[in-house]
């Protein structure tokens, strides 16, 4: 099969910090291509690939403080595939400006909508383009947009030896990975770990929009808890020996994490995880097995020691079982293979990994 994957240009294909929906793009390119189909990927031209790369620009925009309109990019992406989209089966966006271009495709489309749906204007905005193809990446994404034309709900999954299994944590501490925002509560994470008497590392980057956050708020509760290191952002390498040596992973969201791609990491190195009851949570940790689900901090405080009984070896089962690349590819393949067919009846069921 001949499949365009066009992914965002504000980080590389895979980013060489943050960047979930680069990651994921990252990983069903190379997982395509080690099945055998032509794959190729419009992108930021420091990406890397397997595939065949039709660089969209120089460099990542976000780490290029040259860009000042990255709109202008974007657009000329666009551009670029509508002039070549002749040669792909099928070609799979992973954003939504280029809903306007589907029409003029000769081609198959399908869009994974990879952020929350919640906002105020998407529900208008969605129902503008009643045609467009929509892969969900969670069922929970879906609650605030039910009458899109959604065609599958496929999970985020990860190679398997990406972040090796690791049968004891060696740290003895509680970890907190992702973004330091409001909505992902490392202040939660804090209070949780003070009250529970563990050490806490935080490993997180902080957007130009929650420097404030972070200085008015996150950093004066660091720097008055002799238990909490700051780690920064960290890098892939960094990650397996972070998450790796963690008690367990923190996960206090306070808002619908469609996905949240820092738990299935956590759980490929046998880390148990600690999630608040928001989104997806509920559809990807199996409470009292690959961790618990809670509702308060209070909870959370009480339900901490338990983290440390979960066999380790259960929970990399849980990801093995459920949340592979390989098991994301299977089903991003049917959903091609169902619009390629025309089977709008059998396309529009959700493709689902079962728990």
């Amino acid at each position: 099969m001949r499949i365009a994957q066009v992914a965002p240009l504000d980080e590389s294909v895979p980013p060489k910090l943050y960047g979930g929906t680069e990651r994921v793009v990252s990983h069903l390119t190379e997982e395509l291509v080690r099945q055998g189909h032509h794959v190729t990927l419009f992108a930021s031209g420091d990406s890397r690939t397997e595939a065949e790369l039709v660089s969209c620009c120089e460099s990542a925009l976000r780490l290029n403080p040259a860009i000042t309109n990255p709109l202008l990019y974007n657009i000329m992406q666009l551009e670029q595939l509508r002039s070549q989209a002749d040669r792909f089966d099928v070609v799979h966006f992973h954003g939504n400006l280029h809903f306007p271009l589907v029409h003029a495709l000769r081609t198959k489309t399908v869009t994974t909508l990879h952020g929350r749906l919640d906002l105020p204007g998407l529900m208008t905005f969605y129902a503008a383009f009643p045609d467009v193809a929509f892969v969900s990446i969670s069922k929970a994404q879906r609650q605030p947009i039910p009458a899109a034309n959604w065609v599958g709900t496929v999970p985020h999954g990860l190679p398997p030896d990406l972040l090796p299994f690791r049968p004891v944590a060696e740290g003895e501490y509680l970890a907190f990975l992702g973004r330091i925002s409001h909505d992902k509560r490392p202040d939660r994470a804090i209070d949780i770990a003070a009250r529970a008497g563990m050490p806490l590392k935080i490993a997180a980057k902080i957007d130009n929009a929650d420097v404030d956050y972070w200085n008015t708020v996150i950093r004066p509760m660091v720097e008055q808890s002799p238990q909490v290191e700051f780690v920064g952002e960290i890098n892939e390498h960094q990650k397996a020996a972070f998450l790796g040596n963690a008690t367990a992973l923190l996960f206090p969201i306070d808002w619908p994490e469609p996905f949240g791609l820092v738990m299935i990491e956590a759980m490929s190195c046998g880390t148990p995880l600690l999630g608040f009851r928001h989104g997806s949570v509920p559809e990807i940790i199996e409470d009292g097995v690959s961790g618990y689900i809670v509702t308060s901090v209070q909870e959370a405080v009480a339900t901490v020691k338990k983290l440390a009984c979960l066999d380790r070896s259960v929970v990399r089962q849980a990801f093995e079982r459920r949340f592979t690349v390989g098991c994301m590819a299977v089903h991003y393949l049917a959903i091609y293979n169902q619009l390629l067919s025309g089977r709008r009846d059998s396309c529009c069921r959700p493709t689902t990994i079962p728990m």
